[in-house]
């Protein structure tokens, strides 16, 4: 059971990864990141998540900068997005994320979103560019258990960690079996359902019984899941909140009203549709 915001996991690659990150998604403007980072920083966080489709890796890299810390104090995460997969195209990718973030090696890179047409060459430079020590762990985000199996048949080396859209309006149960199956760890983008979940009234309920937040017991909800998880948020007083999931436990009856919660429901995309039309969709952008 985790016990703090500076536990990890031990990823199947040997690495350790903290169980909880930041997400910056739509952070785009240096004081509004530089603000953020500092504060989940104090918070306890350790684990910073970001990707090229956000624009800000170079903004990520300056305030990590400003912090003065050492550079294996932190784990960075960074994803490549569809345009830029492709073996030499993801390997450029690799070396332009590297100076935006002003760093020697990433922790954790990912496929954004599985296409069709660069399927293994992409993992192929991924496996390339972690034998050159650019990259720590490498790992994927979005893939279903079809994308996973047919990576099977070609990789020399699976990924240790799948960030697909997990909260309790999408449980996606068979999902975390697949992933646990192979060995690979779950994280959670949008662990609240971008907000879709923070008002139901079950979780309301848990959340009045132990005097927290519904966002405090969603992210709880996970961990106890064996989801790690990157909430993000621009307001303080949320960014140590987040952080502040470790003195309860939810009980089985708990987990279990929270499970029967799922409705299937996404709010990013489906994967297979972005695995065949190799983009997001144009109302994400």
């Amino acid at each position: 059971m985790p016990n703090s915001i500076k536990d990890t996991i031990q990823l199947r690659d040997g690495n350790q990864m903290p169980i909880e990150g930041f997400g910056t998604y739509k952070l785009a403007d240096q004081d509004s990141m530089n603000a953020a980072i500092k504060s989940a920083y104090e918070a306890g966080y350790r684990l910073f998540d970001t990707a090229q489709f956000y624009n800000n890796e170079e903004l990520l890299g300056n305030s990590i900068k400003k912090l003065q810390i050492n550079r294996n104090e932190i784990f960075i995460t960074t994803k490549i997005p569809e345009p830029k997969q492709g073996y030499q195209s993801t390997l450029d990718a690799i070396d332009e994320s590297l100076e935006k973030l002003q760093t020697d090696y990433i922790d954790l890179l990912l496929v954004h979103w599985p296409v069709r047409s660069h399927f293994f060459d992409t993992w192929r430079a991924f496996e390339d560019a972690k034998k050159a020590g650019k990259v720590k762990s490498i790992g994927v985000s979005n893939y279903h258990q079809t994308h996973l199996d047919l990576l099977k048949t070609k990789a020399h080396e699976m990924p240790v960690v799948n960030q697909i859209e997990v909260h309790p309006y999408l449980s996606q149960k068979s999902m975390l079996k697949a992933n646990k199956d192979e060995g690979i760890v779950t994280q959670a983008w949008s662990p609240m359902g971008r907000g879709a979940t923070l008002n139901d009234d079950t979780i309301q309920e848990i959340a009045k019984s132990h005097g927290k937040s519904t966002a405090q017991i969603i992210l709880r909800w996970h961990l106890q899941n064996g989801v790690t998880i990157i909430p993000k948020s621009s307001t303080p007083q949320r960014v140590v909140e987040n952080a502040d999931l470790y003195d309860f436990e939810l009980s089985d009856h708990e987990m279990k009203l929270i499970d029967d919660l799922n409705q299937d429901f996404r709010t990013g995309d489906d994967p297979e549709v972005v695995y065949e039309i190799e983009h997001q969709y144009p109302k994400h952008k």
